[in-house]
């Protein structure tokens, strides 16, 4: 009887094996295995001092004024109305209440891209705070000041004054491939653990260019997030999600999660979408987006045929808005919008990401499909109004 000595990771097993006399096996783990673990804690090390805690707290007031914004007749409607003798007993014996108070506490994550001290988190982290308390991993908490924000892409930029602070490097998420490892850095559930030290949780890309739709908020713009299987949980929020060289590929903002906890499914905003706004959040600019002022859908098979595409691909123009930059370029209900200044449409979300990232302003040159036959229109790409449901559901 001899042994075998089987190493795998950094954990030792020796086990009483049956094999031919005299011999002794060794059988050693590849040094891929290694390496992928050393990649790994590199990460942390290289990254982690870059990730901080955000705490916030938000004040909300509610009036007092009297009981009777409490009371509710027994009998249903009263005929008396606001002189009901009921409300008036009610009132005289309680008294008015006093107008009270009460604080709500959030949390979540962010990382610095510069050593003067500029945070990079989600905008939901830190909407409508009043106080922004930012810990760093080696446990020195400083005040926050909210420098931009932009709820369309969930992204902000708040500022602590410290210096000489470690910084994290941003990557190229336009070079993200599906099943490329990543490591996910934030602070959840740091109130619990009462530690400043940010978590390290390791996966892979689950899928790029992912859709939430309207399902968060329908001020934001969640239709091209990356996907990963990297353990998400709240308090992540505004944390970076690191490729193995250690450069911020994405931001993490969301889980999709059936009972409030990890389970395999979370999402990032690329790192390029923050890169296009971060120098007008960190100058407190308004960030803008462009718009042509169309709603659009994505053909179906039947559509296809019908219109008499050779394909699927393109946005097919459901309507137009008055005196919006579309109509004014002379796009039309039905107009299959195929290409945006040489580029290819093959879906609506494509052409929404597109037209948002369109500088306002600059004239582009579009490509339709009009009964059968490609026509190329210019548009003068316009700003996208603040409060969209107003005026159109398109892009």
């Amino acid at each position: 009887m001899k042994r075998k000595i089987i190493f795998f990771g950094t954990a030792l097993l020796a086990l009483n094996l049956f094999s031919p006399a005299n011999s002794q096996e060794v059988v050693t783990p590849s040094f891929e295995a290694f390496r992928m673990e050393d990649a790994i804690i590199n990460v942390a090390k290289a990254v982690g001092p870059a990730v901080v805690s955000i705490s916030t707290e938000h004040t909300q007031k509610l009036k007092g004024g009297g009981r009777r914004y409490y009371f509710r007749s027994p009998f249903g409607a009263s005929p008396f109305g606001e002189e009901d003798p009921f409300r008036k007993f009610f009132d005289d014996f309680f008294g008015e209440m006093p107008d009270r108070e009460y604080k709500q506490r959030g949390l979540g994550s962010g990382v610095i891209i510069d050593s003067r001290g500029y945070i990079l988190t989600n905008q939901h982290v830190i909407d409508e705070a009043d106080k922004i308390t930012v810990t760093l991993s080696d446990g020195r908490d400083f005040k926050g000041v909210i420098k931009g924000q932009d709820a369309r892409s969930d992204l902000a930029i708040i500022q602590i004054n410290a210096h000489n602070l470690p910084v994290a490097s941003l990557g190229d998420s336009d070079n993200l491939k599906i099943g490329q490892w990543v490591v996910a850095i934030g602070n959840p559930f740091a109130f619990a653990m009462q530690n400043p030290e940010p978590t390290v949780t390791v996966g892979v890309i689950s899928a790029l260019h992912r859709s939430l739709g309207r399902a968060l908020g329908r001020d934001r713009d969640y239709n091209d997030l990356i996907q990963t299987d990297a353990a998400i949980n709240p308090g992540n929020s505004g944390g970076p999600l690191v490729n193995i060289k250690g450069e911020v590929a994405g931001i993490n903002v969301a889980i999709f999660t059936t009972s409030g906890g990890y389970q395999g499914i979370g999402f990032a905003i690329p790192i390029n979408s923050a890169k296009k706004i971060i120098a007008k959040l960190i100058e407190g600019k308004k960030v803008t987006y462009g718009w042509f002022g169309v709603t659009v859908q994505d053909l179906t098979d039947e559509l296809a045929k019908y219109f008499g595409p050779t394909d699927k691909n393109g946005a097919l123009v459901v309507s137009v808005l008055e005196n919006s930059p579309a109509q004014k370029a002379g796009i039309k209900e039905s107009d299959i919008i195929k290409q945006l200044d040489n580029k290819a449409i093959n879906n609506v979300r494509e052409l929404l990401n597109a037209v948002g990232k369109a500088e306002v302003g600059r004239k582009v040159k579009v490509v339709v499909l009009r009964e059968k036959k490609d026509m190329t229109l210019e548009i003068e790409v316009g700003e996208r109004p603040e409060n969209l449901e107003e005026v159109s559901e398109g892009g």
